[in-house]
């Protein structure tokens, strides 16, 4: 079975204001032209199919018209599953009537323990959830109080969800994974370089050996390809870049080419060219403003999110400072400045859009009272944003 591996669309997603969603959809139509080339058997999109639970009218009728051209128009049957960005239950709407055009949803726990078969292989698609929707499920299916209270971390739940997926296996088949979790090579904690640091959500990184038993598991969630764990449990990455962090790497995004009967090889990656690229620029004012230095520079046609080195605001005090690099440079996306007088205090800021929400807590906790919180009030915060997001 030959399958397109694809995740972390994030229909709708903005970048300072300015709307992704030209280059999203250009994006698509190199997916979709590969698609076609390659003759694949079907789509996964390992969930954050939207950027937000409740996504705009535009980003509902983008969306539509791409799942439209992929399922209707071209019988590309799709894989897709919810990650946290999405509205679950939003997203389940039609699930069942999806099913009989070959378009597969899953975006609650219990519908990833039916596996999708084929002739030589079972699909798990495995939505992102956290530890109270396991309780709840397992409550359900009869497991004593004791064992539901002891699922506290999202390893606890997976394991018990992987351990009834394997009772599924087709020892005839071939078993492939689709879901949407920050998975590390060991327990040691790694950078995975995109909207998340070693807890996601709230939720801690699981330990790639947990889904040693599958054949391929492809993941969603993490931003870029670089943070897979192994040849066979790989993030695609997005399909475009979403803000300066991912910008500064000088490869391209992509999705991978999956044979399930093969062993998957570095040759699987298909990268996407940007229509609009993001170009990171670090430079004094005085280089910036040379014509010798911009008239290298993709002026006019890509975006630019800039970063003013050594600034002294006293010497450009009546001075706009933006739309005299936007007449140079175009679309100035992000605008910064590492001024002269606070150097040192300006690699410290962080940036709240990385932290989860636990660490925002944390952070705003230490600024008002001077301590870090203890180890029983981080629990409290755990259990707090578990309950919140489960409803």
């Amino acid at each position: 079975m030959k399958l397109l591996h694809t995740a972390d669309w994030h229909i709708g997603r903005t970048l300072n204001g300015y709307s992704l969603l030209d280059e999203q959809k250009y994006a698509f139509k190199q997916i979709l032209q590969i698609a076609k080339d390659e003759h694949v058997d079907g789509i996964v999109v390992a969930g954050d199919i939207y950027d937000r639970a409740i996504p705009s009218t535009e980003a509902i009728t983008t969306l539509n018209e791409m799942f439209k051209i992929l399922n209707i128009d071209n019988h590309f049957p799709i894989y897709a599953i919810s990650g946290n960005h999405d509205g679950a239950k939003r997203l389940n709407y039609g699930r069942d009537w999806m099913e009989f055009n070959n378009f597969y949803i899953n975006t609650l726990l219990e519908e990833s323990f039916k596996p999708i078969e084929t002739n030589d292989t079972q699909l798990f698609l495995l939505p992102f959830f956290d530890p109270m929707d396991a309780r709840v499920y397992y409550q359900k299916k009869g497991l004593d109080e004791a064992s539901v209270k002891d699922i506290r971390t999202i390893g606890d739940a997976m394991s018990l969800v992987l351990d009834d997926m394997y009772k599924l296996f087709d020892p005839a088949k071939k078993h492939v994974l689709v879901t949407h979790f920050a998975v590390s090579p060991s327990a040691k904690d790694i950078d995975l370089t995109s909207e998340t640091t070693s807890k996601v959500g709230g939720l801690e990184t699981l330990n790639a050996t947990q889904f040693d038993k599958f054949d391929h598991v492809m993941l969603g969630h993490i931003h870029t390809r670089f943070a897979s764990p192994s040849e066979n449990i790989r993030y695609s990455g997005s399909p475009i870049k979403f803000n300066v962090k991912e910008a500064k790497t000088t490869t391209n995004k992509g999705f991978y080419i999956v044979d399930t009967t093969k062993k998957s090889e570095r040759t699987d990656l298909r990268e996407i060219t940007p229509g609009t690229d993001l170009i990171v620029l670090n430079e004094t004012w005085e280089t910036l403003v040379d014509p010798k230095f911009y008239s290298k520079q993709p002026v006019d046609q890509d975006w630019f999110a800039i970063t003013i080195k050594d600034f002294d605001r006293t010497k450009h005090v009546s001075t706009n400072i933006r739309a005299q690099l936007q007449d140079i440079y175009g679309t100035v996306v992000e605008l910064d400045y590492k001024n002269i007088e606070n150097k040192n205090t300006e690699a410290e800021s962080q940036d709240i859009n990385q932290l989860n929400d636990e660490s925002v807590v944390d952070q705003f906790f230490e600024s008002i009272t001077g301590n870090e919180l203890s180890k029983e009030q981080k629990s409290i915060v755990d259990d707090i944003f578990v309950e919140l997001r489960s409803e």
